[in-house]
């Protein structure tokens, strides 16, 4: 009889789902969902589902290695574990005397949300060493930039509240892709009579299925939340009472709100009029009326006023005092652990330094690797990322990162495009080999995870890794001593009334608990009587930064490369990888070696479906198979095509993929990336 142990998701996803993995002698038979999860609730997605195929590759990392070859052949030797460590601390040592410790980069990202291997005893060694700081805006920064302007707080709607909404809005949100245990909920609130919409330029799985489907053009999503706005506000369809009492700065919003009356707002989105003046109706009048708003909106040059916008809407109708009412982008600020004991940034006055080192954006990594002086980077150190294939500009970024001059090291699970560019690869563990801790930004239950299955080979974590390299540079620092266990209840001292009550030995015992978000089971309604996190305490309308000008890269905008480059390129997340995570798995490979166009684009270019294609700009190109959508199918509208993503690099024809094409040119706040405000052409190969 296998042993059922417990486990959590660590991929980068809102669900952060409980794991339940049956095993025989210490060797992992079935993963699934734990059906006592109220968010769970007993499946999982079908990337995770297979996971234990990924656990066990023969393509897993298991020692570590020295690269052998030219950056980027991926050619490398084993090595010993002392030998890795003594170059690692040697090389960085030589870096810092050199040019300064700032002339070292750590590059990561949510590979894992666990604190502990996602930003824990690493933050602690780049802080004493004197490191240059990350910037981690490559997802999310955007978003939260406009959600924290308008609510204060990034804050909202519990999902198992969803069931009970009568009209509920994905906006830019493909749910059945990226936020799949949502769906049951959804699929409960219809089956009670609700109507479900979608916004968004693609027509996915989640479109599909819905009731209606806005097709918006790309990057015009604050402009539809204006026309809205003017509607509602026309016709006195707000909560006048919520919005005297909670919110500031009406008057202005009227007036900015004005300047959008519905046949502009066509203009600017492609949906017609009489749509933007029902969808107004319909969502002022409907109660309860939730939108599960996603980040693909924020990814655009007016990313983040669109999200300020959108974020404004059930304040302007009052629907944040509705069970089933109000907005979920994230609930990730509710976790209020102690983030500055676990990471403890005073220890950069014990650094070389004495002082906070400087801080660079990892959107910009290409200018950071072959611009940046004073000093210039010399050492990068990447984990729980792969930067060679997720970061937009990648020519720059390649070139960068193939610097003889750069010393790399790459702490990874399998030999991705990233790892290929190493000059020492370390062998990592995944989610199911170390212990952490997890928030989640699609719900409010905190949970635990204990090594579920024994580390292959010679693998280690973040934490161990980190932790050996503090001792091999000389620290003494009391702190990289620490034991998970010491870590965790580092985290878990908090003196927030959310986190009160949940200790190490409650998460050991229940592995998830809800935080103290509203007494007992009771709906957490995070703005029903104000409260918001502002400044004024009242939910900020900003009318001043809403007003809409086109993306620089979009069918309204600069007229020079809209003539050269006349498509519109949205590279959305596959259904079958997680970012790059899975990459080199078939189901992957297949998405994310298609485009997507509309017959009317793919005709006069002679272009049919199978075909092999180059799709390019000014930044670059990359060969791809045409999936030639007719109008009765209808996944891209004509104008606009998708792009699945992200490919790894050495698994294409041309060793390039969708982010040669995209931009290093940041959002309006949050310094966040513009993946989807992207010009492009395609053309036949061979032609």
């Amino acid at each position: 009889m296998p042993e059922v142990r417990h486990s959590v998701c660590a991929l980068d996803c809102p669900d952060c789902c409980s794991l339940l993995i049956d095993v025989d002698n210490d060797k992992g038979s079935r993963l699934r969902g734990n059906p006592e999860h109220p968010v769970t609730r007993g499946f999982l997605c079908g990337k995770v589902a297979r996971y234990l195929d990924r656990e066990y590759s023969p393509d897993r990392l298991l020692y570590p290695q020295k690269r052998v070859g030219a950056k980027g052949q991926g050619k490398f030797q084993r090595i010993s574990w002392d030998e890795a460590l003594d170059t690692i601390a040697e090389r960085l040592q030589k870096v810092s005397d050199r040019h300064g410790p700032e002339a070292i980069l750590p590059y990561s990202y949510a590979g894992t949300m666990g604190f502990l291997n996602g930003g824990g005893m690493d933050r602690r060694f780049f802080h004493r060493l004197g490191a240059s700081r990350l910037d981690r805006t490559i997802c999310s920064a955007a978003g939260g930039a406009g959600l924290m302007a308008t609510l204060g707080f990034r804050y909202g709607t519990e999902p198992e509240q969803f069931r009970h909404s009568k009209l509920i809005i994905a906006w830019g949100a493909n749910v059945l892709a990226t936020n799949v245990h949502l769906w049951p909920f959804i699929v409960e609130a219809r089956r009670n009579g609700a109507r479900f919409y979608t916004i968004d330029p693609i027509r996915n799985k989640t479109g599909k299925l819905a009731d209606k489907h806005f097709a918006i053009y790309p990057g015009s999503d604050l402009a539809l939340a204006l026309g809205l706005m003017h509607v509602i506000i026309g016709e006195k369809l707000h909560d006048a009472d919520y919005v005297a009492n909670y919110t500031n700065g009406f008057d202005a919003l009227a007036e900015r709100a004005g300047e959008y009356p519905p046949e502009r707002v066509e203009a600017f989105t492609g949906i017609p009029r009489e749509d933007v003046v029902t969808l107004a109706r319909e969502y002022a009048t409907t109660r309860p009326t939730a939108i599960r708003l996603n980040y693909g909106i924020q990814r655009s040059d007016r990313g983040g006023a669109a999200t300020r916008a959108i974020a404004a809407l059930p304040a302007l109708v009052g629907s944040w005092c509705e069970v089933g009412g109000g907005l979920q982008l994230s609930t990730s600020q509710a976790f209020q652990l102690n983030k500055a004991g676990l990471e403890m940034p005073e220890l950069q006055q014990r650094s070389p330094l004495s002082r906070e080192a400087r801080i660079i954006n990892m959107s910009e990594l290409g200018k950071a690797l072959t611009q940046l002086d004073s000093p210039p980077v010399k050492a990068l150190v990447v984990y729980n990322s792969n930067p060679a294939s997720i970061a937009p500009n990648q020519n720059v970024v390649l070139a960068g990162m193939r610097r003889e001059d750069l010393f790399t090291v790459v702490l990874e699970q399998f030999q991705n495009d990233t790892a290929d560019h190493a000059d020492i690869l370390l062998p990592a563990t995944t989610f199911l080999e170390h212990t952490d801790l997890y928030l989640a930004y699609g719900h409010y239950h905190l949970q635990l995870a204990r090594p579920a299955l024994p580390a292959p080979g010679e693998t280690k974590s973040n934490v161990e890794v980190f932790r050996l390299l503090a001792e091999r540079m000389g620290f003494d620092d009391a702190c990289f001593h620490d034991s998970e266990d010491d870590m965790l209840r580092t985290l878990l001292d908090s003196p927030h009334p959310f986190l009160q009550g949940i200790t190490l030995e409650r998460l050991e015992r229940e592995h998830s608990v809800r935080l103290n978000v509203a007494p007992g089971a009771e709906p957490y309604l995070p703005f029903a009587h104000g409260g918001f996190g502002t400044n004024s305490g009242k939910c900020e309308f900003g009318a001043e930064m809403l007003d809409y000008q086109p993306p620089v890269e979009s069918r309204l905008g600069a007229r020079d490369l809209r003539m050269r480059f006349p498509l519109e390129l949205i590279s959305s997340k596959s259904h079958d990888s997680m970012n790059s995570t899975f990459g080199n798995e078939s189901p992957a490979q297949s998405q994310t070696s298609t485009v997507f166009l509309h017959d009317d684009d793919a005709r006069p270019r002679g272009i049919g479906n199978g075909d092999l294609v180059r799709v390019f700009n000014d930044r670059g190109s990359c060969t791809l198979v045409a999936g030639v959508n007719g109008p009765s199918a209808g996944l891209v509208r004509p104008g606009v095509v998708l792009a699945p993503s992200v490919r790894w690099n050495k698994l294409a024809p041309d060793h390039r993929s969708i982010n040669t094409l995209t931009s290093d040119r940041l959002t309006d706040i949050g310094g966040g990336p513009t993946f989807y405000s992207c010009l492009v052409d395609v053309e036949k190969c061979g032609d």
